[in-house]
């Protein structure tokens, strides 16, 4: 079949509409109408070639939600007008990784990176799909492991922003850190990512949360979603502020945007003996972050957390639960609501840091 999508074709290039040929559903694959798809600033870095992990001509997005179309005839867990969203990390429930408890990268996520093919193609050569996705289209195609199941009394420009930000900042405070009630949290870089760790924090009960970004614009944003202290890293030093408002620093510090000095610096805010910094942020390709191992014999610790240590079937949908029932703010995260025509001008916002979340439908 044919869809409609916007590709990037070349690093730092304009995304352009273009008419492309999508596979049909194979045995075990799920046809979806993308409704809404959210701008994320992975997707710019691919754009930009900063940190490009997909070949160009590409499709990026994917932060959406829609609806199925059509289903392949082994897909049981899915059926025809289920809303959805699909998610870059599938969760199959059945390999080691998926029932181990402990991880969201399901082994045949870790083989998709790899070898999975895009379904997408122009004139006959291959158009990647970003993250496996590519929601950035009107249709798309992936399999039954990679679609979350969600409930139907949600707006699809909000459920879409469950399928990275949201899951990656509640997640990462709730399956990777496990902030306990009455902790203190610093959180470096307050966008999508980071104001939804904000609103996780809030959820665990931690006593303070402490934003830090040069974005004067952030700090009443972020007392929207529970931030008690903003600071503006243009005209004071994180660390030392941090330092000094928890008298020692901060149990958990989380880095969100993706830049290898805030990540050194959260690592150097947290408290001697226990204090822990997740790094949520994907810097440029190429760039290490750099640690003193001494510090780290100190008793902090660093980790990881792709979409928050999420599941993406079993336990994604359960956010939009949280949201539901008033727990999660979903209405102030998304500030523009644009047509596709207009998405290149959805990421001039992103890098003016007039957005939170664009959200964009065709």
């Amino acid at each position: 079949m044919k869809t409609r999508a916007m590709v990037c074709h070349a690093p730092g290039t304009p995304l352009v509409e273009e008419l492309l040929d999508l596979a049909p559903p194979g045995p075990g694959d799920v046809l979806i109408e993308i409704m809404a798809s959210g701008l994320c600033h992975t997707d710019l870095s691919q754009i930009e070639g900063k940190a490009a992990p997909y070949p160009f001509p590409v499709i990026v997005g994917h932060e959406g939600a829609g609806i199925v179309r059509e289903v392949g005839a082994e897909v049981t867990s899915v059926k025809v007008g289920d809303h959805v969203i699909p998610v870059g990390i599938g969760e199959c429930g059945s390999c080691g990784n998926c029932r181990s408890g402990r991880t969201n990268l399901c082994e045949a996520f870790l083989g998709d990176i790899a070898l999975q093919p895009s379904p997408f193609s122009l004139d006959g050569q291959p158009v990647s799909a970003y993250s496996g996705v590519g929601s950035l289209a009107q249709f798309i195609v992936t399999a039954e492991r990679n679609v979350a199941v969600i409930r139907n009394d949600v707006p699809f420009h909000l459920a879409c922003t469950a399928g990275c930000c949201v899951a990656t900042g509640v997640g990462a405070v709730m399956h990777t850190a496990h902030v306990e009630n009455g902790a203190t949290v610093a959180v470096f870089g307050l966008g999508g990512i980071g104001l939804n760790v904000v609103q996780g924090a809030r959820l665990a009960g931690a006593a303070r949360i402490i934003g830090v970004d040069i974005n004067p614009l952030r700090h009443e944003q972020g007392k929207r979603f529970g931030l008690t202290d903003f600071i503006d890293a243009r005209t004071s030093d994180p660390v030392t502020a941090i330092q000094a408002l928890t008298r020692g620093g901060v149990d958990y510090a989380f880095e969100c945007a993706g830049n290898v000095r805030l990540m050194a610096q959260a690592f150097e805010s947290t408290r001697i003996g226990w204090g822990c910094t997740v790094v949520l942020g994907v810097p440029p390709d190429g760039q290490a972050m750099e640690l003193v191992p001494f510090q780290l014999q100190l008793g902090r610790r660093v980790q990881g957390s792709f979409m928050g240590n999420v599941k993406g079937r079993s336990e994604l949908p359960g956010l939009l639960d949280h949201f539901a029932a008033g727990r999660l703010n979903l209405a102030d995260l998304v500030t523009h609501r644009l047509p596709m025509s207009e998405v290149n001008a959805g990421f001039d916002l992103m890098r003016r840091g007039e957005s939170l979340r664009a959200v964009v439908s065709f």
